[in-house]
């Protein structure tokens, strides 16, 4: 049998405020005894039960009240979660009247986890569908090439060619694609271990830097090293490299008429500042604050002849944000796009401070031995 928890918190509250009352009227009987006469130890016997019963009820009244409020409150929470429970999707949110208490910070934690359980779950079908779209293309051009062959194509060197190669080429570009996935796949499942590792600043910077030089020698690209010598920070080395990669990549790919291509990175007393410009054609307004979101394009037809599938930036903004770093962009159409990167370096120890540790590390293995 279910008994509500009104009933027993309320049973349990006034028993022990009754408990307590007996308590102190015991203690005040046996004074007055001491002290006072027949009639008047009577007549206080007599308050004392009337005095009882009066803060008994008062007792169950108040705490039935107070444990009601409550229960509402919860009552409320409860509700919302059965219709998240119903209809997933649902935007229900928990509204309570806001107040310092500590059912109002659990509305507000919930609702937060909600939000951020609603996004992630939005992500997911959007990252299906764009899926399922991307994919629905070259199989498409492939059943289509494949059908024809089979009809009366096989039989036209020159039609067999043409459908070979556009064939070929709508298999790399999905080998591309599940490519891009499973990199993205790894990004939210990085190992922990690689969370702990650093990386030394200018050597992968000056290795980047004179890898895309001899990739793209019909390009000028500026390089300003501002980075003082052994600043290291602390990112897993071909994370850093992957992300500089695709904003370099993204850099060549939409450039127009102007082949240039800047490359600017810095460090100060906390920071690692990196900049990576283009003066390409440029990325709308609009278009800036969803650059990142997975398999976004801003132009798809324009991207798909590139060769992009708009998941570099995505996993490119996941790494930085990972390693507690951050990506921005700011762009102009038709003047070019600046990608800002800022990630934290690892902060020295000061010599002496070093010394001390060693000195300390050195006692301890002492110790140890004897």
């Amino acid at each position: 049998m279910r008994i509500s928890i009104r009933l027993k918190w309320t049973a349990l509250i006034s028993v022990v405020i009754l408990m307590a009352y007996i308590f102190v009227g015991v203690l005040a009987m046996r004074t007055v005894q001491s002290v006072a006469s027949v009639n008047e130890i009577h007549s206080f016997t007599t308050k004392l039960v009337i005095g009882g019963i009066v803060v008994f009820i008062l007792g169950v009244v108040l705490t039935f009240y107070a444990v009601t409020l409550v229960l509402n409150d919860l009552r409320k929470i409860n509700k919302t979660i059965d219709d998240l429970n119903k209809k997933p999707d649902s935007d229900s949110r928990i509204k309570l009247r806001k107040r310092n208490d500590e059912i109002y910070d659990l509305t507000v934690n919930i609702n937060k986890m909600l939000d951020r359980m609603q996004a992630y779950t939005n992500q997911q079908k959007e990252f299906v569908e764009d899926v399922s779209h991307e994919l629905r293309t070259p199989v498409a051009v492939l059943e289509g090439h494949l059908s024809m062959l089979q009809r009366w194509g096989k039989d036209d060197p020159e039609v067999l060619n043409d459908s070979i190669n556009s064939s070929l080429q709508e298999l790399k570009r999905m080998q591309s694609l599940i490519q891009e996935m499973l990199d993205l796949t790894r990004v939210e499942q990085i190992d922990s271990a690689y969370l702990e590792q650093t990386t030394e600043v200018k050597p992968l910077f000056t290795q980047v830097y004179n890898d895309f030089k001899m990739l793209h020698p019909d390009f000028v690209i500026n390089f300003d090293d501002d980075i003082r010598e052994g600043s290291e920070v602390k990112i897993y080395r071909n994370h850093l490299e992957q992300v500089l990669v695709i904003l370099l990549d993204n850099a060549f790919k939409y450039s127009a008429d102007r082949k240039e291509i800047n490359l600017a990175a810095s460090t100060n007393s906390a920071l690692l500042e990196v900049v990576v410009q283009d003066y390409g054609l440029g990325i709308a307004k609009n278009d800036l604050k969803r650059i990142f979101n997975r398999f976004y394009r801003v132009d798809k037809a324009r991207s798909r002849k590139r060769g992009g599938n708009g998941l570099g930036l995505s996993i490119a903004k996941r790494l930085i944000e990972i390693y507690q770093g951050s990506l921005e962009v700011e762009s102009v159409v038709g003047s070019g796009t600046v990608f800002k990167i800022e990630l934290p370096l690892v902060q020295e120890v000061p010599e002496e401070e070093q010394t001390e540790k060693e000195t300390a590390e050195n006692n301890n293995e002492t110790v140890a031995k004897k």
